[in-house]
């Protein structure tokens, strides 16, 4: 039985572990809380508390990724709120820990953050000029990765999540002055996500990358002004006198390569 540990098992990584589970692998699953682990326990996966921190590591990170072949790293940079942290470090004082286990492949979760909005389609050979510090720091940490011999690492740059308890809509309900009203959206559900990884491990699909949006595309005003009706909240109010930023996010890739069919259309 081969072992995969997903490093945060959150919004994306608890039902990720849970659908790999049905598959037959063993999931080792990691999270900063530990109220969380006798729920990740209880779902099969075992558990451990692990933190990165930008000076080292906190939690038995050497039995977490002992007899591992596969990791997949998904810690988003937390750099909202007054405390901000330096991701890039945590990747780095990790990438020793990945060696020294001798584990065959790694999947970094990133952001399709990591391209400009110059209002251009954007594939997986467009050059990334990221213009947040997210943006930067996950580019940085996707190049500490895939610049390392010692494994392979596949980096899958998804779109703004969305879920059945996930939707940027809620956020945007009644407010007034919404930049880029014709800039297109980019999103992509849950359910998508997983699909994809599940995809990459099952093709073994490593040393590469991969954009990943739903290839749905409508303008911000259009799409959350109808999905603000649906779901029977205000409606959002936007700013129409400077001009649009925005880019088109092409998931071929992930369709040629992968065979993939999303499932969600938005």
């Amino acid at each position: 039985m081969k072992t995969i540990a997903i490093l945060g098992c959150g919004w994306l990584g608890f039902p990720l572990a849970q659908q790999l589970i049905t598959q037959g692998y063993r999931i080792k699953g990691s999270t900063t809380t530990p109220a969380k682990l006798p729920i990740l326990e209880a779902a099969g996966i075992i558990p451990f508390q692990i933190t990165l921190g930008a000076d080292g590591n906190e939690g038995a990170i050497t039995a977490f990724l002992e007899g591992v072949e596969t990791l997949l790293i998904d810690i988003p940079p937390k750099l909202r709120g007054a405390v901000k942290e330096n991701f890039v470090p945590k990747i780095a004082h990790l990438i020793p820990e990945i060696k020294s286990a001798s584990i065959t492949n790694v999947i970094f979760i990133s952001s399709t953050s990591v391209y400009a909005d110059d209002n251009t389609t954007v594939t997986v050979t467009t050059l990334a000029q990221p213009e947040t510090d997210s943006g930067i720091q996950l580019l940085e940490a996707e190049k500490l990765l895939q610049n390392d011999p010692g494994f392979n690492t596949t980096v899958v740059r998804f779109a703004g999540l969305i879920g059945e308890d996930r939707h940027p809509v809620k956020f945007l309900s009644g407010k007034t002055g919404i930049k880029d009203p014709d800039a297109p959206i980019n999103l992509i559900h849950q359910d998508d996500c997983i699909g994809i990884l599940q995809q990459i491990i099952a093709k073994e699909s490593w040393n590469t990358t991969f954009n990943a949006a739903a290839p749905h595309h409508p303008s911000r005003k259009e799409y959350y002004t109808q999905k603000a009706k649906e779901l029977q909240l205000p409606l959002p109010e936007f700013e129409n006198d400077v001009p649009s930023k925005g880019k088109t996010i092409d998931s071929q890739k992930v369709i040629s390569e992968l065979g993939y069919t999303f499932q969600q259309r938005l």
